[in-house]
């Protein structure tokens, strides 16, 4: 991901220097399980530990060489260890240390972005609160349909963010598995105790059954979650983008007094915020492919994953957490005009008030049918001539049957409409 995207808290995940370190505590932890177990000398893992660094530049060099990145580390770990170094990497294969601390690095990063849904979770709870009565119109199709809150839209938010925790949690537990089990797995060269041992230590669980490889199906159920929070957030962005619209302008982002937003037309203020975390999104979903790709694998591992792998869930993660970062400035900060929600619901002239007309119908002994066509042709002619839908309804003789202008004039009120709100909200202790 470049740098434009990447938080600090995740390049000190993602970077060179951690992904190297992070190997190396897997080898280090390796070298006590086996001392542990008596095949290494315990004077020797003290040197180890003691000794153990590595430069990535050399690292570097050492791998132009051999073309072997695991390898190249090894060597440069061996240069500052000395000849203790013979003990590193006992019985184990690459891919037990790489999988092993890219899961470590995963773990890390899903504590990063569990607290990003945490601190947006909590702005939209604040927000929801904030504006629970502030009617609005809803729309579906993009067309008015009945009156709502803006406290709504915010709620279902809300619940979908907690739902994004749940998500995210399950993703974090199901990847946080490590294995140290040797080249196919059967633990050949390696007492599965190292396996224990190592995991235990650095907060994951040992995998079950593995070939060479963790299997890759823990994988794309990660990024797929990845992507359905990315989802979740460009649905919130999309919103607020249609809501700027100039037509609308219901809420729109922050514009600080400095900003600019066009190069051309010093008049623009655009959801550029909104429109970035759309774009994101895409990319972040667009990971989830290539990840269950990787899920089929030759016999027990080929290497097809890895090149992939390296720039998926790094920039998957990276890209979520600053995403996640945007859209809980932009619902913080989000400008919100309820003179305006209400002057636009009232923009029909009362069609958002046709199904109470209808049910006060259909209360009085109507036909559904009947009264919805009754009910429809007037509205029709609010929509095509722009003619007076409350007078039309009260000179309709069919619709006179049955109710009086007193009430079809009590049908025309939102706040009936709105009278379950507080137990919407409850529902969430709010």
């Amino acid at each position: 991901m470049i740098p434009r995207y990447t938080r600090p808290v995740m390049e000190k995940i993602w970077n060179e220097r951690n992904e190297w370190q992070t190997m190396l505590n897997v080898e280090i932890a390796a070298c006590e399980a086996n001392a542990e177990l008596g095949r290494i000398p315990k004077e020797a893992v003290e040197v180890i530990k003691a000794k153990a660094d590595f430069d990535v530049d050399r690292i570097h060099e050492i791998d132009r060489e051999i073309n072997h990145d695991i390898i190249a580390f090894l060597t440069n770990v061996g240069e500052h260890v000395g000849d203790e170094a013979k003990y590193i990497h006992m019985g184990l294969t690459s891919t037990d240390v790489k999988d092993t601390g890219l899961n470590v690095q995963l773990k890390q990063a899903s504590a990063v972005l569990l607290d990003d849904l945490q601190k947006l979770a909590d702005v939209l709870k604040r927000r929801a609160v904030e504006f629970k009565h502030t009617p609005t119109i809803g729309r579906t199709h993009g067309v008015h349909a009945e009156p709502t809150t803006f406290g709504l839209k915010l709620l279902l938010w809300y619940s979908e963010t907690l739902r994004n925790i749940d998500r995210m949690k399950r993703a974090a537990d199901e990847m946080a598995v490590g294995k140290l089990s040797g080249a196919v797995g059967t633990y050949a060269d390696i007492d599965p105790f190292v396996e224990q041992y190592v995991c235990k230590k650095l907060g994951l669980k040992p995998e079950i059954v593995a070939t060479q490889v963790v299997q890759r199906d823990h994988h794309a159920e990660y990024v797929a979650t990845l992507g359905v929070i990315a989802g979740v957030l460009s649905q919130m962005a999309l919103e607020v983008r249609h809501l700027q619209r100039t037509e609308v302008r219901e809420a729109e982002e922050y514009f600080s007094p400095k900003q600019k937003g066009s190069s051309a037309m010093p008049h623009k203020r655009n959801p550029v915020k909104s429109e970035r975390i759309c774009g994101m999104a895409r990319l972040i979903q667009g990971y989830s492919l290539p990840a269950f790709e990787d899920i089929p694998l030759w016999h027990e591992r080929d290497i097809s994953h890895s090149s992939v792998e390296r720039v998926i869930l790094p920039d998957a993660t990276i890209a979520l957490d600053y995403i996640l970062d945007q859209t809980t400035n932009l619902i913080d900060k989000l400008l919100v005009y309820p003179d305006k929600m209400m002057a636009d619901m009232n923009l029909t002239g009362g069609l958002i008030y046709s199904p109470r007309v209808l049910l006060a119908l259909v209360a009085k002994g109507a036909y559904r049918d009947t009264a919805y066509r009754w009910v429809q042709r007037n509205a029709m002619k609010r929509w095509l001539q722009g003619e007076d839908f409350y007078e039309n309804l009260c000179k309709d003789e069919d619709v006179r049957k049955y109710l009086t202008p007193e009430e079809i004039k009590a049908c025309f009120d939102y706040k009936p409409m709105l009278k379950h709100v507080d137990e919407i909200f409850a529902r969430f202790g709010l």
